[in-house]
């Protein structure tokens, strides 16, 4: 009989566990916050899990109230004994439905970018010099074909639906880039975060999956006049590109001709584009802003 008690108490736990997280999806979708931790792709197929997970937890209360005797489960293993073991395995699933409930829902910031490292340059092959915008490699075709398009631009706007591929683009022919005007947004983020003012990194983070492979990349700007901005201030900079040099690396960096705080925008993240040259012609096409 107190095997039966403690079997059912096991299951009608687990069934309000499960419908927990169905109702903090549930939440988050209704917030418009699933985007602050998962890629918007895989975002779509989690909103429908409130339904299987509320099924489930169906199953299990039913099981538990209603279930007979040996029928209540079936399984080989031994379910946990009430005490330390129990508290500490179910512990591992309530803390962090607390936590999404009890903690606002907000974007990576300063703090997470000075945790993970910043990038600043993209990590692309030199062309060779005497080449402009073309490559030998197959894997850099598309790099090539993008910074064409770019470099005819007065003003290169950088769309954060291919914010890391403009980069990329532009940190592979740096050189040919220099002077070249550009208009870009993101939060600032510094090193130091209790300075306020002189040169910082305007940030992104780039999200492949959910946010925690989620990589900081951003570009360093150089106000033209002081400017007091603190650590998570979303900004447009509009100035000029040029080629410095930064820990013995040369870099891209901006010269700012003017700093503009804005919103933050509603999606805060970047996340990498299948083919940058079509989404760059839709882009341009639609009008689209670059906050």
């Amino acid at each position: 009989m107190n095997e039966s008690r403690s079997i059912r108490l096991h299951y009608l736990l687990r069934a309000v566990l499960l419908l927990a997280f169905a109702l903090y999806i549930g939440h988050l979708a209704q917030q418009d916050a699933l985007h602050y931790y998962v890629a918007p792709k895989l975002a779509r197929w989690i909103k429908l899990c409130p339904i299987p997970l509320t099924l489930m937890a169906l199953s299990l209360t039913v099981q538990a109230l209603f279930g007979k005797g040996a029928a209540l489960c079936d399984c080989d293993h031994r379910l946990p004994r009430w005490g330390i073991r129990s508290t500490v395995l179910y512990g591992l699933f309530l803390l962090p439905l607390l936590f999404g409930f009890l903690l606002p829902d907000r974007p990576l910031g300063s703090l997470a970018a000075s945790v993970k490292g910043i990038e600043l340059t993209y990590n692309i092959k030199e062309p060779d010099r005497e080449v402009q915008f073309n490559t030998n490699d197959p894997f850099e075709v598309e790099f090539a074909q993008l910074a064409k398009l770019l470099y005819s631009q007065p003003v290169i706007p950088v769309y954060p639906d291919i914010f890391s591929e403009t980069f990329g683009a532009i940190e592979r022919y740096k050189q040919k880039f220099e002077g070249k005007d550009i208009a870009v947004s993101g939060f600032v983020y510094r090193e130091n975060a209790t300075t306020t003012n002189g040169p910082f990194a305007l940030s992104r983070f780039l999200v492949q999956c959910c946010t925690a492979d989620a990589t900081p990349f951003g570009i360093m700007v150089y106000p033209g006049t002081p400017k007091s901005l603190p650590a998570d201030t979303w900004v447009e900079v509009r100035g000029k590109l040029h080629v410095g040099k930064y820990k013995g690396k040369d870099i891209v960096q901006i010269s700012a001709v003017s700093i503009t705080p804005i919103p933050r925008p509603a999606t805060p993240y970047i996340y990498t584009s299948p083919d940058s040259v079509a989404e760059w012609a839709k882009l341009q096409a639609s009008g689209k802003s670059i906050r």
